[in-house]
């Protein structure tokens, strides 16, 4: 299983995808986290990692819960892009379960590689054996990496592993490292479009 990861209380954090993520970043390098929420990540991040970090949120609940943190936020809106970010300025940008929700998904992952050396997404896998078991029984998923009912999801798009990785193709992106995970936040060793149920990728441009 992936590494615990506490907040600075000592509370468990369940993100699974949080710790492969940490594990990725350097001390000192620096890293914005896109919708980051109430700073969770950034924090541990920061405070466990060593990293510069810096959030973008819309959300004004969100973005005073990052604040009261101690975390550096901007409220923006993704889908307005980053053009108020100049090039190369991140060693690493964070879109952790959020891809599913934007519309411009190829513009976003293009600014992110253009603000930063790399970028890391995180996203659930449709094709996770118990989802594609719902849809067979003739019912939308609901599950750990997908925890929305198909009338209040704020998702906008499902694809799996494999169209991912068929955009990055397309899109001429390297994808320098994947972690896929199954709802027990366990690493899957093989088979991971069908046992997997998120995945975490870190990319680069050629």
């Amino acid at each position: 299983m992936t590494d615990v990861m506490t907040d600075t209380r000592g509370n468990q954090i369940c993100r699974a995808d949080f710790s492969v993520i940490a594990s990725w970043v350097q001390p000192g390098e620096r890293v914005l986290d896109l919708g980051c929420g109430d700073g969770t990540l950034l924090s541990l991040l920061i405070e466990q990692r060593g990293a510069i970090g810096y959030g973008i949120e819309l959300e004004d609940e969100a973005v005073l819960a990052a604040v009261k943190r101690g975390m550096n936020v901007i409220q923006s809106d993704l889908e307005a892009g980053l053009s108020g970010i100049g090039d190369a300025t991140f060693d690493h940008v964070v879109l952790s379960r959020t891809l599913q929700a934007v519309r411009h998904t190829e513009g976003i992952l293009r600014e992110m590689l253009r603000v930063g050396r790399e970028a890391v997404v995180s996203f659930p896998n449709f094709a996770y054996w118990k989802n594609r078991t719902a849809v067979m029984a003739g019912r939308m998923p609901v599950s750990e990496d997908l925890p929305y009912e198909w009338f209040n999801t704020p998702n906008l798009r499902f694809f799996t592993l494999l169209d991912f990785e068929a955009l990055c193709a397309h899109m001429g992106l390297v994808i320098r490292a994947r972690e896929v995970l199954d709802e027990n936040g366990e690493l899957v060793q093989q088979e991971h479009n069908f046992l997997g149920s998120l995945a975490v990728y870190r990319l680069a441009v050629r």
